[in-house]
Order: structure tokens, then sequence, then C-alpha cells
């Protein structure tokens, strides 16, 4: 962590009493957003699929009171350029660095793929105290991208933990959006058919929900183009359920992929790939999973 990146924040301007931004070079690029006046709760943030550190998420959090951190899981040094096979010890370095400046309660929220990341770290690490996903899945999945040896294929598991590839579920490439199609890119089909075209190896890659004592905290939308997260969230929740546990599931059917949360901005442009939802849709879904979200991470009593 750099050490001089409290004066860095004020001379960017930062008020007194407010957050402070410390970049973190260490074992991966990061950054740590933390309300001044001291804090004992902490939340590692994870970006999807694109790679983002999420940095204004993260001053949303930290406005509550909250200490908040994002890393770049991959594409940096020392890590695969894609999504194939990332070590969970990735994140457990996370919630080191959060414990070691003095978090007494660590939770992790993730989207999309950061979201299966932090389902599983919460599976894998007990001081996982909360679990939020947004736009989760209930299964691992195959890479996106090439591991540290540049291939992509044969697919292999996104994540590993002790050095060991995950189960994971393949994709079925027959329904692979074709190139040169009309706006963009919409996924859900290839993954609704290939967990029915592996269904075994989809089985055998459910991730366990039941076996974290974190409180979890799920959000999709039913518009979801990406792939078909509220059914998902169905799922992980039938799974704690039969366990004598219980999930928050927050959904909206006309949401998509990309949950807004309050003071986020819509995403603006032409994305390449559809996200499902709109505008309005996301934020009144966001808005309505904020507070579930709060109670967890604060370890607040549940809100009915």
């Amino acid at each position: 962590m750099s050490g001089g990146a409290g004066a860095e924040e004020r001379a960017r301007g930062a008020a007194p009493g407010s957050l402070t931004t410390l970049p973190v070079t260490e074992p991966w690029e990061g950054v740590l957003v933390e309300p001044e006046g001291g804090w004992d709760r902490a939340v590692l943030v994870l970006g999807g699929s694109g790679g983002e550190i999420a940095e204004e998420r993260c001053r949303l959090l930290a406005a509550e009171g909250l200490a908040a951190l994002s890393v770049r899981w991959f594409g940096g040094p020392g890590q695969p350029p894609g999504i194939c096979e990332v070590d969970l010890e990735t994140f457990t370095a996370a919630v080191d660095l959060l414990a070691g400046r003095g978090a007494r309660r660590v939770s992790v929220l993730g989207e999309s793929k950061g979201a299966e990341a932090a389902l599983l770290l919460a599976v894998h690490d007990p001081r996982v105290a909360a679990v939020v996903a947004l736009s989760p899945t209930s299964v691992v999945w195959a890479n996106l991208g090439p591991g540290t040896d540049g291939r992509a294929y044969p697919f292999r598991s996104s994540w590993r933990h002790g050095g060991t590839p995950l189960a994971f579920t393949p994709y079925d490439t027959a329904y692979l959006p074709q190139p040169g199609g009309p706006g963009p890119a919409a996924f859900r089909a290839l993954y609704e058919h290939s967990t029915r075209t592996f269904a075994e190896r989809a089985a055998a890659a459910a991730i366990p929900v039941e076996r974290t004592a974190a409180r979890v905290v799920l959000v999709a939308g039913g518009a979801d183009a990406m792939w078909p997260s509220l059914t998902y969230a169905g799922e992980l929740q039938r799974r704690l359920r039969a366990h004598g546990r219980e999930a928050t599931v927050v959904g909206a059917p006309r949401a998509g992929h990309h949950p807004l949360l309050p003071g986020e901005p819509a995403l603006a442009g032409d994305p390449l790939y559809a996200l499902g939802g709109d505008p309005v849709s996301d934020a009144a879904l966001g808005t309505a999973a904020w507070p579930h979200i709060l109670s967890a991470v604060k370890g607040t009593e549940p809100i009915a």
C-alpha cells in the first residue's frame, strides 16, 4: 500500500472528515476507501468479467461508515489474463488485509463473475460474515479467456483453491452468439442450454452455499440477458433452505444484469454484451436491495 496515499487524497481536494482513498499495489492492484473517524466493518468489493476495480462502489459503501476494498483479480501482474483458474487465495489475501487494518467484521460483495467468486470465498473462508451476490450464478462455470499459459481452450475451471481446480460446467458452444449479429451479444441462452447439456457436470459444480455460515443476500433481475440470475438465486435459496438456512433474495422481473445501487449512474454507450433491463428497473432493484445489503454487511438485524 502506498504510504503517501492520504496526502494524495488531500491534494485532490477531499474534505476533512469525509473519505480517504488509498491505492493498493501489493499483492495486487486495488483501492481501499476508508471513512474518516474510524471503522471496524469492511467490505471486499469484486467487479465482474470486465476486470474493473470498483472504486465508485467502494465510495458508496464508505459513505455508510464501512471500509471498502476492491482489487484486480485477473489481468494484472502475475495473474491469469482471463478468468481461468483464478486462485481463491487472491480474495483470502484481501480479507487478510482488511483484518490486519482492524476489521472485526468482513463481508464480500460481488457482481456477476464477481458474485460467483464472492459466494465461493464465503464457502471457503469462515471469516466472511456476509456475502452479497448481485446477479449471481448457482454453479461454477468454465473459464472466460486464457489462463497463465495463454490458452483459452480446452475449457478449464474459472477457479481453483489450494492449487486444485474446482469442478465446473462447460459451455455448449452450439449456443454461442454468432459474430456479426444485430446489436449486443446476448449470452443467456448459452448458459441455460449449457446446464441442460451438461446436467451432471452442472450438478457436480453447484456452489455449496449451504456450507457457509455467512449471511447471504442475493440480488437479481428477471430480465437479465447475460445469464438467468433470478433463477440461479432461487436455486441458491433452495439449497440453503434444505439445510435449515435462509437467504435474503431481492428480485425484480424487469431488471437486468447490472443492478444500480443508489447514486450509481446507468451504463453509458452501446455495450458489447446485452445486459437486459433498463435504467429505471435496474435502479429500482438496487434501491430495494440497498437496505438489505447494508443490514448484512453492518451486521444489524435483518429487514423483514
